[in-house]
């Protein structure tokens, strides 16, 4: 989505790393047609397991759409356990939210729930209302050296890691140095490192898109460079380990130590709602606890959030998750038999069908949406102009009958698109 310029030896104020103006007027003509087609910004009211009831009115009046939007990749976002918790949190305390910096006063259940994580995740974890805000408080920390000995790092970004990472470019280059290379381009990061003594890369566990980080690859420069690795996997969480880890966190057996963050979502594969940084000592922890801009100044969680993620630590340190994850991983495995993607055979539950034309990408969704499927039709700034599709995220509480139902639909979609879709990677 950014800009990019690779200007490495240009002075700092020649640089540029927002483009704001840019990407609206690029994508203003898709989004109109998205949201003249009926495809984004929709209402609707949850019903049971992946289905919602469309549009406003009564309930029996409206259509029945199954979702393929959500990223509640393991079904919980409406499981009882988890709505109770919210609800009993709320009633326990009799309120909500406390408008108060963390920095002063919390609430018990907060703290209760931090060390809960920190145990099921061998780790030193902190909450916030969401990732991005987790990004926010780590990033200008991460670029001031204080993680990495007092010297400041070289910050290097996966170039399509996600924007809740990218977008804080400026602040980072504002302090050190800010290097953006290709998607999973191992060289030109080992390059990286050989040639600067402190390098950080910032990058995603599982991407929104598809596909993933080579994590054994990276821990493989973090052995042999000293590598500070910052890992958002927002969309890898819960989805593997026995207590939902994630696909980062697992792949990290030992303690997270000092080159090491993970972040990641409580909300998606986790059920509830909010953010979480994973830690590796108690100096990070320290830290982060009174440094941390979002952390310092009143956006803690609320109870109703806190509470649900309660209800989700019981169900991940029970043996539902694991039934859970072997559903998601059947119902992948249907999906990938009948349609061809580039994410073809990964364990990952996001699948994304290449179409190519943003006009013809935005008519097959509203094709789908028509058969009663509700999908994520993608086009620039998300993914690079020409290269739009359709997302396709896979949940362990989609009936199977509906998965072969929509990929009926795909393919009978697919073949009236005189446009044959690649099934290449779709990223810019």
């Amino acid at each position: 989505m950014q800009q990019q310029i690779t200007l490495s030896d240009a002075p700092r104020s020649t640089r540029h790393f927002r483009n704001t103006a840019y990407v609206i007027t690029e994508s203003r003509e898709y989004f109109d047609a998205a949201y003249a087609a009926g495809l984004m910004g929709i209402q609707g009211r949850s019903t049971t397991r992946r289905a919602f009831a469309l549009g406003a009115g009564p309930l029996d009046s409206r259509p029945k759409i199954i979702d393929f939007v959500r990223c509640s990749y393991l079904g919980l976002d409406n499981h009882p356990v988890i709505v109770a918790g919210a609800i009993e949190a709320i009633e326990a305390n009799r309120s909500l939210h406390w408008s108060c910096a963390r920095t002063r006063l919390s609430f018990d259940l907060l703290a209760e729930l931090e060390a809960t994580l920190s145990e099921m995740f061998c780790a030193r974890v902190l909450t916030f209302s969401s990732v991005m805000l987790a990004n926010l408080g780590a990033m200008p920390l991460l670029a001031s050296g204080q993680l990495t000995g007092g010297r400041k790092p070289v910050v290097v970004f996966d170039r399509i890691a996600h924007m809740s990472l990218a977008y804080h470019k400026p602040v980072i280059a504002d302090e050190t140095r800010v290097e953006t290379i290709a998607h999973n381009d191992i060289d030109a990061l080992e390059r990286l490192c050989r040639e600067h003594p402190v390098v950080a890369y910032v990058c995603d566990g599982v991407y929104s898109m598809g596909g993933n980080s080579p994590i054994k690859e990276l821990r493989q420069l973090q052995d042999r460079y000293g590598l500070f690795l910052y890992i958002d996997d927002a969309h890898g969480i819960s989805l593997f380990g026995r207590q939902g880890e994630g696909f980062a966190r697992s792949q990290f057996l030992q303690m997270l130590g000092d080159r090491t963050i993970i972040a990641a979502s409580l909300a998606k594969g986790f059920g509830a709602s909010g953010g979480m940084l994973m830690l590796g000592t108690a100096d990070q922890e320290t830290l982060f606890r009174r440094y941390s801009i979002p952390y310092a100044f009143s956006v803690a969680p609320n109870l109703a959030a806190v509470g649900a993620a309660l209800g989700s630590c019981k169900i991940h340190r029970s043996a539902e998750l694991g039934e859970r994850q072997r559903r998601l991983a059947e119902r992948i495995k249907i999906f990938d038999c009948r349609v061809a993607t580039a994410e073809r055979g990964n364990s990952l539950p996001i699948r994304l069908i290449a179409i190519g034309s943003e006009a013809k990408a935005i008519t097959m969704a509203r094709g789908l949406l028509d058969a009663g499927f509700y999908t994520s039709v993608t086009f620039f700034p998300t993914v690079a102009r020409g290269r739009a599709g359709i997302r396709v995220c896979i949940t362990a509480d989609h009936e199977l009958c509906d998965i072969e139902r929509l990929c009926d639909a795909i393919l009978e979609a697919v073949s009236n698109t005189t446009e044959k879709p690649d099934t290449g990677p779709a990223f810019p």
